[in-house]
Formats: C-alpha cells, sequence, structure tokens
C-alpha cells in the first residue's frame, strides 16, 4: 500500500435538510462562509496540504459547486478590461484551484448513506490510501486539519480519524471512539466508534468530527457492506459500519486535531461560522466587533 497520500474524496450530494429553506435553491455547500463558499475552504484545505486529486462526488442538482470552480477567463478578460484587475485576479484564482487539485467531479448512484459515495470515488484507487472530508466543515488551524491527518498516517500506516475533545454532555451529537491506548503526541489507537451514545453511555471524551485518511481494507468493508444491502435493501451504508468491522481486526488510530473546528451543517452553526469567519477577516474583523459590542451595550438580543 502507498504511504502517500495523494487524493481526496468530497461527498457533496447531500440535501441539506437540516439548512432549509437556506437551501431550497442552493446547495450547501455553495453557502459562504466569509467570503467564500464553505466548499471551497475545504478544497484549499486539501490543495494546502499536498493533495493533488481531488473527486467531488455530486448529485444532480449540484451544479453550481462545478460552476464555481471552472476557470472563467472571458469574466476575468471582461473585468481587466474595466480596470477591476483585483475582482479578476480573484476570479481567474479560485478557476485555477480546478487545475492545482485536480478536481473532477462524479455523480452518486447506490444506496443512501454517507459510505456511499466514498466507495463510488475509491473503486479505482487500487492499493492507495487516500482522504476524505465533508464539505461542510470549515477548520481554522496554524497547520491545516488535513496535513495533521497525513502526518499521523505516515506514523501509523492506517486508517486514521480526525478527532477533537468534546464536552461530555453532547456525546449524542457525535461519534465516539472506542481508545485502547494513548500513544501521546494527540495519537490514539482506537477499536471503535459508537454513534450518538448517551452521555454515561460514552466510551471516550473525544468527538470524531468528519476527517479521514481511508485504507483499501476500509473500501473492501464498505462493498460487502453494499453487497449485503443489495441481498436485503434495508438501512443505509454507513461510513462508521465500515471503519468499526475494519477496526475489529485491524489498527485503527485517532489524531487530536489542534485547530478549531466550525460545522456549518445546522442554522445555529451556521450563523457561528459565518460570525467567526468575519471576525478572523483581517479586513471586516473589527468594524464586526464594534458591531458586536453595540449589540452587548444596547442590551439587543
Amino acid at each position: 500500500m502507498s504511504t502517500t497520500i495523494r487524493r481526496a474524496i468530497i461527498p457533496a450530494a447531500g440535501l441539506g435538510s437540516r439548512l432549509l429553506p437556506l437551501t431550497r435553491a442552493i446547495p450547501k455547500e455553495m453557502l459562504p462562509v466569509g467570503d467564500r463558499p464553505v466548499i471551497e475552504h475545504t478544497v484549499r484545505e486539501l490543495i494546502d496540504s499536498g493533495i493533488t486529486d481531488i473527486t467531488i462526488v455530486v448529485s444532480g442538482d449540484k451544479s453550481q459547486i462545478q460552476e464555481h470552480f471552472r476557470p472563467n477567463p472571458a469574466l476575468a478578460d471582461r473585468l481587466r478590461a474595466d480596470g477591476k484587475d483585483a475582482y479578476a485576479d480573484a476570479v481567474q484564482e479560485v478557476g485555477d484551484l480546478s487545475r492545482r487539485g485536480h478536481i473532477t467531479y462524479l455523480y452518486q448512484h447506490g444506496p443512501y448513506g454517507n459510505g456511499t459515495p466514498v466507495l463510488n470515488a475509491a473503486r479505482n484507487f487500487g492499493d492507495e490510501a487516500f482522504m476524505v472530508l465533508w464539505p461542510d466543515d470549515v477548520f481554522v488551524a496554524d497547520v491545516p486539519r488535513a496535513r495533521q491527518l497525513i502526518a499521523a498516517f505516515e506514523q501509523t500506516n492506517a486508517p486514521v480519524l480526525a478527532l477533537m475533545p468534546m464536552d461530555p454532555g453532547d456525546s449524542q451529537r457525535y461519534g465516539v471512539p472506542v481508545v485502547k491506548e494513548d500513544l501521546g503526541g494527540g495519537s490514539l489507537r482506537i477499536t471503535g466508534l459508537v454513534e450518538k451514545p448517551k452521555p454515561e453511555d460514552a466510551p471516550s471524551h473525544y468527538a470524531a468530527i468528519g476527517g479521514y485518511v481511508l485504507t483499501p481494507g476500509v473500501v473492501d468493508e464498505l462493498r460487502e457492506q453494499t453487497r449485503r444491502f443489495e441481498e436485503n435493501p434495508v438501512g443505509e451504508i454507513y461510513l462508521t459500519d465500515a471503519i468499526n468491522a475494519y477496526a475489529a481486526h485491524r489498527a485503527v488510530y485517532g489524531q487530536v486535531i489542534q485547530g478549531r473546528w466550525y460545522d456549518t451543517g445546522g442554522h445555529l452553526a451556521y450563523l457561528t461560522a459565518q460570525f467567526a469567519a468575519a471576525l478572523a477577516h483581517p479586513e471586516y474583523g473589527p468594524a464586526m466587533r464594534r458591531l458586536a459590542q453595540d449589540h452587548a451595550n444596547d442590551g439587543t438580543n
């Protein structure tokens, strides 16, 4: 198995139902966080971490994603002709991401569940390990989350899950890893995940937060799940189930990520991510802080 991670999958075929009515006509991946769509944060994180091949798995109503990353030299030329060089540079730079990350698109097919897009995209990866990141997460870190996961894989040569410490009372929101051994430096040997356990049943105080380095063995487990589904079409194909099946007999690791995580999958989480991005912006941040302070001072809710 190759020890170099050069491929990544971004599953972007979901309905975004938790964000309705925002997502009635706009894919959730195209909602802005700061001055760019949320999926662009994920693409940039991967490219900045050395990933050279990105597959975005989409459904039939996600053409706006392709359009966003499609190079548009005609628009850039028109902006330059109008003397708007900064805008032209921005348009050209986003289009260049498709080349730098060699972005390709794949239409999802198969049973419902978050394991299906991973299997769709990984069928032809051979013996390569690869990364999976969701398109509605934003990480702010000195070292990109993806690079931290790659470094963990290079040490373990085994599947790695992104983890963060959690408040025990939040366990019913996350997959919680079963920790076998703390290896130091944020590296944990894990034997599986428990989905959304009650606080008293949580096997650890860490949460799995949607970033993975996966190996061909996990893909084999997804194939087996899909085979069983075809024989008895009940339930969904979950990546967690495949990881648990793999971890029952082979090594799986978690890496505690250093940084700040923003999940944009629900209304409050999305607003929090948007506000945090505005506060962190070098140009807009001071004005946003003044606005927040003014609201605090006048008692506005």
